[in-house]
């Protein structure tokens, strides 16, 4: 089990599982704002606090709602469907309480998606 947050604390979470490796995706959303993105199933994660006070934000073709808490400005996790339509969460590693140095960086070039 791993827990995380947004910097502030209002919005904060668990997710089953550790991350081994993170995708660091060169799109235009993701390389602005640092991501390193853990996908596990939707059902993985429970937002223990402030799932109220989380604002969304959408791009491209505005299919992932990506969350980030109002206050701090953090984006901690994004929602959305894998290719075979099964609901996932993509997990900010950054916003996670682990060691970020275990865990293995994966490029993806999404600028190409």
């Amino acid at each position: 089990m791993s827990s995380g947050s947004c910097h502030c604390g209002k919005v904060r979470f668990t997710v089953e599982g550790t991350p081994t490796e993170a995708l660091e995706c060169n799109c235009s959303h993701c390389q602005r704002k640092g991501y390193l993105l853990w996908f596990v199933p939707r059902g993985q994660l429970a937002v223990e606090a402030g799932s109220d006070a989380l604002s969304t934000y959408h791009f491209n073709k505005h299919v992932i709602d990506h969350h980030f808490c109002p206050d701090c400005g953090c984006a901690p996790f994004a929602e959305g469907k894998a290719p075979d339509g099964s609901a996932v969460a993509a997990i900010n590693v950054r916003c996670l309480e682990i060691d970020l140095a275990s865990v293995k960086r994966v490029p993806v070039d999404g600028r190409s998606f």
